[in-house]
């Protein structure tokens, strides 16, 4: 029998998906919550084989929910259910380490498929938007295989660049000349294919050299 619990804010979906998902006798739902903090609360006291969690709610999303999760503990199975099908939820989902991504305007079928194969250690994405996830990831990779080419002094520079310091500003903070950073950001740009500031820019946020709230 497959335990699961689901942390959703619509108790419409809730309800639906407990009696879709007890139509079934090899599954059961032990519990449901409106939000992340209360389960959050009882984390240690509902233990299930299975997490259904949505990424919109409110006071924590889903996805620092999931964070806690795992954090809590790393070997828990969760399973993101959401509208989002933009590629971006995905990544920032198997980044925190969810086995499952699905789209709540998935059949029944495809979500009971993806809780028995998240069950017995499969990932499963969504196959609509396995296209995107491949593609971003490729992107990735070539991402890192740039990165791999900038000396550490390189990706400090590019880190000064994203803040918006001018090469007067950079030169001074490494105390090093205004000529040597004009070097250093020629060679990022030539690395990292791309011809301004903004684009250096963007390429550094997108690949995690530097958070922006």
């Amino acid at each position: 029998m497959i335990s699961i619990i689901i942390v959703d804010d619509h108790k419409l979906i809730r309800e639906g998906l407990k009696q879709l998902i007890e139509f079934n006798e090899d599954m059961t739902v032990i519990a449901e919550y409106s939000n992340g903090i209360d389960y959050l609360k009882e984390i240690d006291n509902n233990i299930a084989d299975i997490i259904l969690l949505d990424i919109n709610m409110p006071d924590m999303n889903g996805l620092e929910v999931l964070d806690k999760i795992k954090q809590h503990n790393k070997d828990q199975k969760v399973i993101i259910l959401t509208v989002h099908n933009e590629v971006e939820y995905l990544v920032k989902a198997r980044k925190y380490k969810a086995e499952g991504y699905i789209l709540k305007d998935a059949g029944f079928e495809e979500l009971r498929n993806a809780i028995i194969r998240v069950n017995e250690g499969e990932i499963y994405i969504h196959p609509s938007l396995i296209p995107a996830f491949n593609n971003f990831m490729i992107k990735k990779d070539k991402d890192e295989n740039l990165i791999d080419t900038l000396t550490t002094r390189e990706i400090e520079v590019l880190k000064l660049v994203v803040v918006g310091g001018s090469n007067k500003d950079i030169a001074d903070k490494l105390g090093i000349s205004e000529r040597t950073i004009k070097n250093h950001i020629s060679n990022i740009f030539k690395k990292i294919n791309v011809s301004d500031r903004t684009q250096a820019a963007v390429f550094a946020i997108k690949n995690d050299l530097i958070s922006v709230k």
